[in-house]
C-alpha cells in the first residue's frame, strides 16, 4: 500500500467566526476535538496567533498528558522583527508548551522583501534556542514558493491544494519542492467547503462555476466516491506531500473526517475533477464586488 500522508487539525475556527458555513467553535467543543484526535492518534495541531483567540484556547483546552505536536505561525514583519521575536516566544505560553514543533512565516511575502534574510535569522536564532523545533514557510502559489524553497531552505511549506485546486501539482511546485528535501504541508483541502457546497449557496461571482461544479459531483457519484472521502483521498495520496492540514468546527465532523481518510482509497483519474475558475480557486475574492471575466 502507498504511504499515504499525516493528517494534521487546523484550528482556524477555534479562534475566529469564518461565515454562516464555518462560525467559531465554542471551547467546550474545541476540548472534545482534541480529545478525539488524541484517540485517533492524530497528534499535529496547525495555530496562528492572528486566529484571533485560538492559541489561548488551545493552551486551555489540551488532553493532560498531551500527545500533541503544536505549529504556530509568525506576525507580519511590518510590525517589527522584534515584535515578531516576541509574540512568537508569547506564543508558546498561550499555547501551554515550552517547545513547539514549528514556527511558520505566515505571510511569505515578508521573506522576498528587503528585510527577509534578518527575517528568517531571528526564525533561525529561536530554532537554536530549541524552542521551536523546526521553521518553515506558508506560502500561496503566487509566492514562488519553489523560488523560496531554494533560496532559504526551509523544514517545511505550507501550501494550498485540492481535488479542485490542482495547479501546484499540474505545474510541478509540488514535486520541486519535495525534490529539495523541503517538507511539503497542503491546507485549503476542501477549498473552503466548495466541493460541498449546494449550487443555490454559491456566491454569485461563483455562478458561472456551478455547472461544472455540478459536473464534478456527478462523475464522484458515478463512482461510487464520496466528495468528502475524495477530496481526503487525493490529498494524502500525493507523493509530494507529507501532511494534509484540515480544519473542522466539532467533534462530529472530525470524526466524519476520520472515516472518510480511513476508507478505501477510490481508483479515480483525479485529472478530471481539477476546477479551472479565476474566483472558485481564490476564496478570498467570492465575495468581491463587481465581477471579473471567468472561465469555469
Amino acid at each position: 500500500m502507498a504511504r499515504q500522508a499525516e493528517l494534521a487539525l487546523g484550528s482556524a475556527q477555534f479562534g475566529v467566526d469564518r461565515g454562516a458555513f464555518n462560525p467559531r467553535t465554542p471551547e467546550r467543543e474545541v476540548r472534545q476535538v482534541l480529545e478525539t484526535a488524541a484517540a485517533s492518534r492524530l497528534s499535529l495541531v496547525d495555530a496562528s496567533p492572528n486566529w484571533g483567540d485560538a492559541e489561548r484556547v488551545l493552551g486551555r483546552s489540551w488532553p493532560f498528558p498531551s500527545p500533541f505536536r503544536v505549529m504556530t505561525k509568525t506576525l507580519s514583519a511590518a510590525e517589527g522583527l522584534d515584535r515578531l521575536e516576541s509574540r512568537a516566544r508569547r506564543s508558546l505560553e498561550r499555547l501551554g508548551v515550552a517547545r513547539a514543533d514549528a514556527l511558520i512565516v505566515d505571510c511569505a511575502e515578508d521573506l522576498l522583501g528587503p528585510e527577509g534574510r534578518l527575517l528568517w535569522a531571528r526564525l533561525e536564532k529561536l530554532k537554536a534556542e530549541g524552542l521551536f523545533r523546526r521553521i518553515g514557510v506558508s506560502a500561496q502559489g503566487s509566492d514562488a514558493p519553489a523560488l523560496i524553497a531554494r533560496r532559504f531552505r526551509p523544514d517545511l511549506i505550507q501550501l494550498p491544494c485540492s481535488l479542485l485546486d490542482q495547479r501546484l501539482v499540474r505545474d510541478g511546485t509540488l514535486a520541486t519542492i519535495a525534490g529539495l528535501g523541503v517538507e511539503v504541508q497542503i491546507r485549503s483541502v476542501f477549498l473552503n467547503g466548495l466541493l460541498f457546497m449546494p449550487r443555490e449557496k454559491l456566491p454569485p461571482t461563483l455562478a458561472d462555476a456551478g455547472p461544472r461544479l455540478s459536473r464534478i459531483r456527478r462523475l464522484l457519484a458515478e463512482s461510487g466516491a464520496d466528495p468528502l472521502q475524495a477530496a481526503l483521498a487525493f490529498a494524502r495520496s500525493l507523493p509530494e506531500v507529507s501532511v494534509v492540514i484540515v480544519g473542522v468546527g466539532s467533534a462530529a465532523e472530525l470524526r466524519a473526517v476520520l472515516a472518510a481518510a480511513h476508507a478505501p482509497t477510490p481508483d479515480l483519474d483525479w485529472g478530471q475533477f481539477a476546477l479551472d475558475h479565476a474566483y472558485a480557486l481564490e476564496p478570498e475574492l467570492w465575495h468581491a464586488p463587481g465581477g471579473l471575466s471567468s472561465a469555469a
